[in-house]
């Protein structure tokens, strides 16, 4: 039924409770890398199978999404982005100087529609 060297994506889909599309994100993602056939099919074998299941215990014993490990994932491996996520945490809201206090409020509100406003 399955080949020796690995799993074909249904199969192993099949086996892992994935969806074959979930497969294809993790694999996105670069959480899971299976390897590849000539024909550029992906494969299965027993890391990948092991790093699916203990993703799935990992998501299920922390109560995380699927998108939050890869946002961890991606952080860990971009020192930039874990720079500016860091700065961003520690940092502590004030009021431009040229704000009025009784202005702050609307200044930002302002600043939110100019923004939605340019994503529309």
């Amino acid at each position: 039924m399955y080949a020796m060297d690995g799993l074909t994506i249904n199969e192993a889909a099949r086996v892992t409770g994935w969806s074959a599309r979930m497969l294809r994100y993790v694999e996105q993602t670069g959480l899971v890398s299976p390897e590849r056939t000539g024909s550029g099919y992906r494969i299965y074998g027993a890391a990948e199978l092991q790093r699916l299941r203990t993703l799935k215990e990992l998501i299920a014993g922390f109560d995380v999404a699927l998108s939050d490990v890869a946002f961890a994932a991606r952080i860990k491996h971009d020192p930039q982005l874990q720079r500016a996520i860091e700065d961003w945490l520690n940092a502590t809201p004030q009021r431009p100087q040229d704000v009025d206090p009784d202005d702050w409020l609307r200044f930002e509100q302002r600043k939110h529609e100019r923004l939605l406003l340019g994503a529309a």
